[in-house]
């Protein structure tokens, strides 16, 4: 005789109920946010890090190049008083390739450093070379290759003392997020001869120069070389290159951060540091100038020594000491800092 068997009417149910699923995904809502935190500190010690690499390469080539030149490269070229004729981009004694064009064979770019010619105006030079990107003067905080070009504009440029420095057309080209260290304001900034913005008054180890000129034609040589031995101060002692300050919204504009090759505007390759410039907190510090140093970590400004080591130096450093590690041959004790 057949027989059946009834299902019971309780059988039991697989899956999660509501109540188990809001749960869970409220517990991975808090895992997650745990995680972030240390997720992204992780990834800005990484570009950090990256950003010590970079300056590291530069200060190596930048001891290559004078090793062979017996002499650091010149910030810019530049003269007192200016040619009587200044034109756009095209002025020979002004508008020459900055430091950063100089040392490109010992960041093994020759092929780009082969396109330049040091001692010509940087509208004469190639377009394909002026608008380059290099990685390595890319702080991964700031910029990838792939968007570090600035395009052409017309800007106000002001002098540290205040002054006016008029209304100017800037072509466009690489921007760079590493610059020399032109000195400290000690020599004024005036509108006078003396100041450190003309050929050979920076008390910085990247200055300004003067070109040899023979019969009103620049030679291949510069007047104005700082070597090693003129870093009084000592080279540990002293800053070589570092970080610009760039606040909310300039980055890849003139003065802050416009093309970097281009040797007519100092701040966009080299900055000065002391009294009355000091270290930018952060991107909207209104107490930094387009002169100042600065960078996108968190409580410090990276710098290559004139040595080549690295050192993070935290933004809350005085003026004072900040203008002893600038000026080379100031004779400061400085100390730990």
């Amino acid at each position: 005789m057949r027989t059946y068997r009834r299902a019971a009417s309780g059988s039991q149910r697989s899956g999660f109920t509501l109540i188990e699923l809001l749960v869970v995904i409220a517990i991975i809502g808090v895992l997650v946010a745990l995680l972030l935190p240390a997720v992204q500190q992780a990834r800005a010690s990484a570009r950090r890090t990256q950003c010590k690499n970079n300056l590291k390469q530069i200060g190596v080539a930048l001891h290559q190049f004078h090793d062979s030149r017996m002499a650091f490269p010149p910030a810019r070229l530049i003269d007192y008083p200016l040619p009587s004729v200044i034109t756009p981009d095209t002025t020979s004694g002004m508008d020459e390739p900055s430091w950063l064009v100089w040392i490109l064979p010992h960041h093994e770019q020759n092929n780009l450093s082969e396109q330049f010619d040091l001692f010509q105006p940087y509208g004469s030079q190639p377009a394909a070379a002026r608008n380059h990107a290099i990685s390595t003067y890319l702080c991964p905080d700031r910029h990838i290759a792939s968007s570090a070009v600035s395009p052409p504009d017309t800007v106000t440029i002001t002098l540290p003392c205040g002054c006016p420095g008029g209304t100017v057309n800037v072509a466009g080209g690489a921007i760079v997020d590493y610059v020399g260290n032109h000195g400290d304001l000690s020599p004024g900034a005036s509108l006078l001869p003396t100041d450190f913005y003309w050929g050979g008054n920076g008390t910085g180890v990247l200055i300004s120069s003067r070109p040899k000129i023979s019969g009103g034609v620049v030679e291949t040589d510069w007047l104005d070389k700082i070597r090693i031995t003129d870093v009084t101060d000592g080279l540990s002692n002293t800053l070589m290159v570092g970080e610009p300050y760039i606040p909310l919204g300039e980055l890849n504009k003139t003065p802050y951060n416009g093309p970097g090759y281009f040797g007519r505007y100092l701040t966009n390759f080299a900055r000065i540091g002391g009294p009355g410039v000091p270290l930018a907190h952060h991107e909207n510090d209104q107490r930094a100038s387009a002169y100042s140093f600065g960078s996108p970590h968190e409580g410090v400004v990276q710098f290559c020594m004139s040595d080549g080591s690295v050192r993070a130096i935290s933004t809350s450093l005085s003026t004072t000491v900040l203008g002893d590690l600038t000026n080379r041959k100031d004779g400061a004790s400085i100390g730990e800092f």
